[in-house]
């Protein structure tokens, strides 16, 4: 599957596997008001398509992103305070809607991630980089902060390293960017990256595709909350309706007589 959404393209890289790809590599991939509608389409369209087990976000071009479009910030600045309203719901929609996509998100991000774009790289559940990307909240340059995004930062890097970079808008690379649990895995270059991705993929083919959502809804469901009565019950509640579930009967069963469980590929 190959289809084309002006800027934003989905293409299905292998069996279960589509990518998401950010394509104006002349625009250093900046993003405005119709890109983000294009990703919240293509990112909604995605989550409802049975056939899609997980899915990678990557750009073409040099740069993962360089945030916000000059053109877009320009008009905005022009704006009144509601349409800005207005706007600002939309990013922070995307937002929401990247992190909550229930299947398995892999993050390719080389060169220049700014802005807006760590958000993008904050909302996905694995994150692959190169050497030589960079990363920058540089909000307060231009006299504004990272507003929408800052739910997934602070929670990807932690409020102590939060604070330091909302304020400072300092450049940081790739190695503190995995410091600081932004990153997960850090690649030579660009081709390294894509290997790696590949890697990861087949990783993820072993396992159940209804675990992987329900491992993934496990983690919002447990995050910051105290470890009571609720949440004890909630999770024993979980585990048992997997465990009779199609899936995780299947599971179990290719577990015990040492078979190949029927959702991975033959490829595997």
């Amino acid at each position: 599957m190959t289809e084309q959404k002006s800027a934003v393209l989905l293409n299905r890289r292998a069996q279960g596997v589509t990518e998401i790809i950010l394509n104006r590599p002349d625009k250093r991939n900046a993003f405005d008001d119709l890109i983000i509608q294009q990703l919240i389409s293509a990112i909604t369209e995605i989550d409802a398509d049975n056939d899609t087990k997980v899915v990678v976000l990557r750009s073409e071009g040099k740069h993962f992103s360089a945030g916000a479009d000059l053109g877009w910030m320009r008009r905005m600045a022009d704006n009144s305070q509601q349409e800005n309203l207005e706007d600002s719901r939309q990013l922070a929609r995307l937002m929401n809607c990247l992190n909550h996509l229930s299947k398995p998100v892999i993050g390719l991000v080389q060169g220049a991630a700014y802005g807006g774009a760590v958000g993008l790289a904050a909302c996905c559940d694995i994150v692959i980089a190169t050497e030589t990307s960079s990363f920058c909240l540089s909000e307060v340059k231009l006299g504004l902060i990272p507003a929408v995004i800052s739910p997934y930062v602070v929670r990807a890097i932690g409020e102590r390293q939060a604070r330091r970079y909302f304020i400072s808008a300092e450049v940081f690379s790739a190695r503190t960017a995995e410091q600081h649990g932004l990153v997960h895995i850090i690649c030579d270059d660009v081709d390294a990256m894509s290997a790696r991705c590949d890697e990861m993929l087949q990783q993820l083919a072993q396992n159940g595709p209804e675990a992987m959502i329900a491992a993934k809804s496990l983690v919002f469901a447990v995050s910051h909350k105290p470890i009571d009565s609720t949440v004890i019950d909630d999770t024993a509640h979980r585990i048992a309706d997997i465990r009779v579930g199609k899936e995780g009967q299947e599971g179990l069963n290719a577990f015990l007589n040492k078979r190949r469980a029927n959702w991975i590929p033959e490829s595997n």
